[in-house]
């Protein structure tokens, strides 16, 4: 059986982190931060959207700052040719 993950990074998702900082209910002058992390689409980022969309509409804390990186972990291969041949008998 294929994990679902694999198969989303096949149809074009790569690993996103997002590092959330957010304001505390009760201290809205200290700052929390929180690191989310799932497969996503650059550079639309629909998943990590809805993350924050729940976020704003269901929990107290306010977000201060997103910052997000990304990257995919299956790419096309990389071949260089080589001047020589070499064959094994």
């Amino acid at each position: 059986m294929v994990s679902p993950d694999f198969i989303k990074q096949l149809n074009g998702y790569g690993l996103t982190t997002a590092k959330i900082l957010y304001r505390l209910p009760d201290h809205p002058v200290l700052l929390q931060s929180y690191v989310w992390q799932d497969y996503d689409v650059a550079p639309d980022f629909p998943v990590l959207n809805g993350f924050l969309s729940f976020w704003q509409t269901s929990l107290e804390g306010a977000l201060h700052s997103v910052e997000v990186a990304h990257a995919k972990l299956i790419r096309p291969a990389e071949l260089r040719l080589h001047g020589s041949e070499f064959r094994l008998h």
